[in-house]
C-alpha cells in the first residue's frame, strides 16, 4: 500500500461517519423531521457531530497524505493521525456529554487534539515547502 497511515485513517474516518450517519437517520426516523432538525435538540446534536466530522476530516487526510507522499516520518504521522482519530472520538462522545448537560471538557478536548493535529501537519507541509522547494 502505498500510502498505509492515510488510508487507515480515511477507512477509520469513514467508518465513524457512517455510524454517525446511521445515529442522524435513526433520529430523523423517531422524529419523523425529513429536512433540517425541526424542533428536535438532540437531532442538532446527531446533525452536529456527523457535520463537524465532515468538516474536520476532509483536511486532515488530504494533509496527511501529502506528508506521507513527501516521505515525512512515518511514526510522527502515525502519532499525528491517531491523535486526529481519538480526538474525533472524543468530541463525540463529548458531544453526548454535553448534551446530558454533563461536562464539556471532553467536547473541548476533543476540539484540541483535532485542531493541533492538523495544524501541526498544516505547519510541516509549510516546513517541507519552504525547505525542500524553495532551498533546492
Amino acid at each position: 500500500m502505498t500510502l498505509p497511515v492515510t488510508a487507515l485513517t480515511a477507512a477509520i474516518c469513514a467508518l465513524l461517519m457512517i455510524f454517525l450517519m446511521f445515529k442522524v437517520i435513526g433520529q430523523r426516523v423517531r422524529t419523523e423531521t425529513s429536512f433540517g432538525a425541526g424542533n428536535d435538540p438532540k437531532m442538532d446534536l446527531v446533525r452536529g457531530c456527523h457535520s463537524n466530522l465532515i468538516e474536520n476530516a476532509p483536511i486532515a487526510i488530504l494533509l496527511l497524505a501529502l506528508l506521507e507522499m513527501a516521505d515525512a516520518h512515518h511514526w510522527t504521522l502515525t502519532g499525528l493521525a491517531a491523535l486526529f482519530l481519538i480526538a474525533r472520538v472524543v468530541h463525540i462522545y463529548g458531544m453526548y456529554q454535553h448534551f446530558a448537560d454533563k461536562t464539556l471538557r471532553l467536547r473541548q478536548l476533543g476540539v484540541m487534539g483535532s485542531t493541533l493535529s492538523i495544524l501541526a501537519m498544516a505547519l510541516w507541509v509549510i516546513y517541507l515547502f519552504v525547505t525542500v522547494n524553495l532551498f533546492n
